[in-house]
């Protein structure tokens, strides 16, 4: 049993108290108490096998989830594409991503692109991640091989294949097999999950997406896709004779509840509206949206017709405070309206992520309280101002940065202590990423 004692605790939840000199009680992978410090060691403190760890004032919070991630990316970094810069975002697919994902063939090229997107992570508080994968140069047992990533450092994960018609039938075959070997082999783990993976509308067949559904379906599985993130998606879809995007997804089946649909920037009220009656997720990532040129979902307006959605980074960060801070701004600008950002914000980071990952990992997580996943950040912040629920986000957006993640927890253990990585040796992951990176660009010259 584990004690930590002497922080400032920022249960979140539904009753969130700022507790000055707490402390959490985490017995194996899970909180068992949270309180006061003086109450807590009184009743805990003195049993066999406890260690007590003194905060010295340090804030704790939840750890903070991603829900949605592309690990694959890693790779891109410093990359530049050939010829003149591409005008639209199916371009950028098509010249950079595309690309990069059919040349993915190794399982050394996936391994080490996982673990650097896995270390930064941690390593920006992250504790928990929803991953949506695709390397169609290795198909068949990619997923095991973030699975070992994942494992290896010590982070918590939902790992999908994205199916897609783009490549051809037999590429298209061995994705569906694949997500349903590991969604068969991980369906139950309490930490490494798994959901149906899609690409977009846009790449699928309306026989592929009816065959994911049927296999999704005898799975009892959600499924994680990208939706209207550029007009090609909407364009593609009305030359089929839908009259959407989410019409056409909705049809065939897709939107189930629970299921995960990335974007949604170019999406109109009805189909908001029938988002919110499927019970289906949405995941904002801003930062990746304005990168791409893609636009502003209405997030906004999402919210307020019930839609859940969540927070992501799509790849393009790892920092979930970054994707915060963004989300809590681009709104403001887009609509020239300073009263919005706030609730939007809160409501993503902190209620809607912590209800996708709860409901999917089978246990209450993003918050501290009796019975929650021991997942932890420690911050080196030190509030220079007094400190409430009702303004934790104020502190997090104008004063936390992410060089303040001192110590990650993840199921009750340590993997991240006074700002380094204490389940493997990061310098040397970074320099064998940077050999198998080499040899992977070598493909594209």
């Amino acid at each position: 049993m584990l004690i930590l004692k002497g922080g400032t605790i920022v249960t979140l939840g539904e009753d969130c108290r700022v507790i000055e000199d707490g402390a959490v009680v985490i017995d194996g992978d899970t909180i068992a108490a949270v309180g006061k410090s003086g109450d807590i060691l009184a009743k805990y403190g003195n049993g066999e096998g406890v260690t007590v760890k003194d905060l010295g004032g340090r804030l704790v919070m939840p750890g903070l989830l991603n829900a949605h991630m592309h690990f694959y990316s890693t790779f891109a970094r410093g990359m530049s594409i050939a010829g003149p810069s591409p005008k639209t975002f199916k371009e950028i697919l098509e010249r950079l991503w595309w690309s990069m994902d059919k040349d993915l063939a190794t399982e050394e090229e996936l391994y080490y692109s996982a673990l650097i997107g896995a270390i930064e992570s941690v390593k920006c508080g992250t504790t928990a991640l929803l991953d949506h994968h695709a390397s169609f140069g290795m198909i068949d047992g990619s997923l095991d091989v973030l699975e070992k990533a994942l494992r290896d450092i010590g982070l918590k994960g939902s790992l999908c294949f994205e199916v897609s018609d783009r490549w051809g039938p037999k590429a298209r075959d061995t994705s569906i097999a694949e997500n349903v070997r590991f969604i068969k082999k991980n369906k139950n783990d309490p930490f490494v999950r798994a959901m149906f993976g899609l690409h977009a509308s846009f790449t699928l067949e309306d026989e592929t997406v009816r065959r994911c559904v049927r296999e999704a379906e005898d799975l009892d599985v959600p499924f994680h896709f990208h939706l209207a993130e550029g007009l090609a998606d909407v364009t593609d879809a009305r030359e089929r004779g839908y009259k959407g995007v989410t019409d056409r997804l909705y049809e065939l089946g897709v939107l189930t509840t629970g299921s995960l649909a990335i974007h949604g920037v170019h999406i109109d009220e009805p189909e908001i509206d029938l988002l919110a009656k499927c019970g289906v997720n949405a995941v904002h990532n801003p930062e990746s949206n304005m990168n791409n040129a893609a636009g502003v979902p209405n997030v906004v307006g999402m919210i307020a017709k019930g839609v859940n959605v969540g927070l992501g980074t799509d790849g393009y960060t790892p920092s979930m405070l970054e994707s915060a801070k963004v989300a809590y701004i681009i709104h403001k600008h887009e609509r020239r309206d300073p009263t919005v950002g706030w609730t939007e914000t809160a409501k993503m980071l902190f209620e809607s992520n912590a209800s996708i990952f709860s409901e999917h990992f089978g246990k209450p997580m993003g918050v501290i309280k009796e019975g929650a996943a021991a997942d932890l950040v420690i911050l080196d912040y030190f509030p220079p101002t007094p400190l409430i629920p009702q303004n934790f986000l104020g502190h997090l957006i104008f004063g936390i940065r992410d060089n303040a993640v001192n110590t990650v927890i993840v199921d009750g253990k340590v993997v991240a202590e006074d700002h380094v990585l204490v389940t493997m040796d990061e310098s040397h992951v970074m320099s064998e990423a940077k050999r198998v990176a080499e040899s992977y660009w070598s493909k594209r010259s």
